[in-house]
């Protein structure tokens, strides 16, 4: 075979191995489908790389080298945003896989792209603070860690628009984030005035985790104490991973005796991602309720419910690991009936913070608010994943109402 054939059928084994991890998950998908797709028996794809992890390391190299490419030009600020943005709308399915998947690499396989990506905030870091002198470095590498989340955010969704105007959109989310004032230093977040909500106003209850009053009055029950433990387990090591006795274990019970609680492993990450939902929907229908009470303009209300609803978001993702769990791609072992409730309820979820983000800017029709509404997400659903951003996360919820520009 010929260097140009062999690297060819190389680059279609890449492009089937992201297709369907994408689709269907790393642990759903064999070698064997990964040949199948382009034509080869499974031993014939061996030739090419020596497992799948490889294939997986090999899908998002090329991921992160292309985000690289397209800021590694000397570009201005803006400039740069719209290349970054271009690529996001081409290359779709690259950032999930590496939120998804990425636990299944080697340390090695793991820091060669991390060294990838970290050469592209560096980047954003340089061209940001020739454009803003004013920011510390601390300061413009978080911001560029945000914009960089906001190209990211669209592999969470299917959500299409025409590609001028989806990459338009998505500069100007970036734009506004990268104009954010600069963040304070890691530490509690402060309790600030917001219009439409009484200064002093709590609207929102305790946050998942959190002790509530007389928590500690009444234990968890067993069924909670399971959740919770399969929660950090499947977060850690994956769905596939993890077995009964493993969450039996955590639990301090013999696996067998889960099965008086759950009839298996799905029905497990189903209660969870559905603890998770109810959460979310709870906290949003008590900021819906305080804000809709208080005084001032639609406009300044809906503002006001955004920054509630991104504090309530942060603290579900920081506050126990089944929101992460509950996004998964593990979701993918569900069955087709509760895999279609979940994505229901996170239709349901975005829907309400794109119907206030319609409120503050009436110019966006409904595709183009569930987009933005995806990019703030995703800035705290990538940020809080990421370690060096660990001691800021008091500082994502002014990331995320600057990416919605409430």
């Amino acid at each position: 075979m010929s260097t140009s054939a062999r690297t060819d059928r190389r680059a279609r084994l890449i492009d089937a191995a992201a297709a369907l991890f994408g689709a269907r998950g790393f642990d759903a998908v064999t070698v064997a489908d990964i040949g199948a797709a382009v034509g080869l028996s499974g031993p014939a794809v061996y030739r090419h790389f020596p497992d799948k992890r490889a294939l997986l390391a090999e899908v998002l190299l090329r991921a992160a080298g292309e985000t690289h490419a397209a800021v590694d030009a000397g570009l201005d600020l803006a400039a740069l945003v719209r290349s970054a943005a271009a690529v996001a709308v081409e290359r779709r399915d690259a950032g999930a896989l590496w939120r998804t998947e990425g636990r299944h690499l080697s340390p090695e396989q793991r820091r060669a792209i991390g060294r990838r990506y970290a050469a592209t905030l560096a980047i954003w870091v340089r061209v940001l603070r020739v454009h803003r002198p004013e920011l510390s470095a601390d300061a413009a590498d978080l911001l560029g860690g945000a914009a960089i989340a906001v190209f990211g955010s669209v592999s969470a969704h299917h959500t299409t628009l025409a590609r001028t105007r989806f990459v338009a959109l998505l500069s100007a989310v970036a734009e506004r984030v990268l104009a954010a004032s600069q963040p304070l230093p890691g530490g509690p977040a402060q309790a600030a005035a917001r219009p439409g909500v009484p200064v002093g106003a709590h609207p929102v209850g305790p946050s998942p985790g959190a002790d509530a009053p007389g928590a500690l009055l009444a234990e968890p029950s067993r069924r909670e104490l399971i959740l919770t433990a399969a929660a950090g387990l499947f977060h850690r090591h994956g769905f596939a991973a993890v077995t009964m006795s493993d969450i039996g274990r955590a639990v301090g019970i013999a696996g067998p005796s889960l099965y008086r609680h759950f009839s298996g492993k799905p029905a497990i990450l189903d209660a969870i991602a559905r603890r998770a939902a109810d959460r979310l929907a709870a906290d949003a229908d008590r900021i819906m309720h305080a804000v809709a009470a208080s005084p001032g303009s639609d406009d300044a209300r809906a503002a006001a419910a955004l920054r509630l609803l991104a504090e309530s978001y942060v603290r579900a993702l920081t506050g126990s690991p089944d929101l992460t769990v509950a996004f998964s791609i593990d979701t993918a072992h569900l069955d087709d009936g509760h895999r279609a409730e979940l994505l229901q309820c996170q239709r349901d979820y975005v829907s309400r913070w794109a119907g206030l983000l319609r409120t503050v800017h009436p110019g966006l029709d409904r595709r183009e608010a569930t987009v933005v509404t995806h990019a703030a997400l995703g800035i705290a659903n990538d940020l809080t994943r990421t370690r060096r951003y660990a001691k800021r996360v008091d500082a994502l919820p002014t990331l995320m109402t600057a990416a919605l520009g409430s």
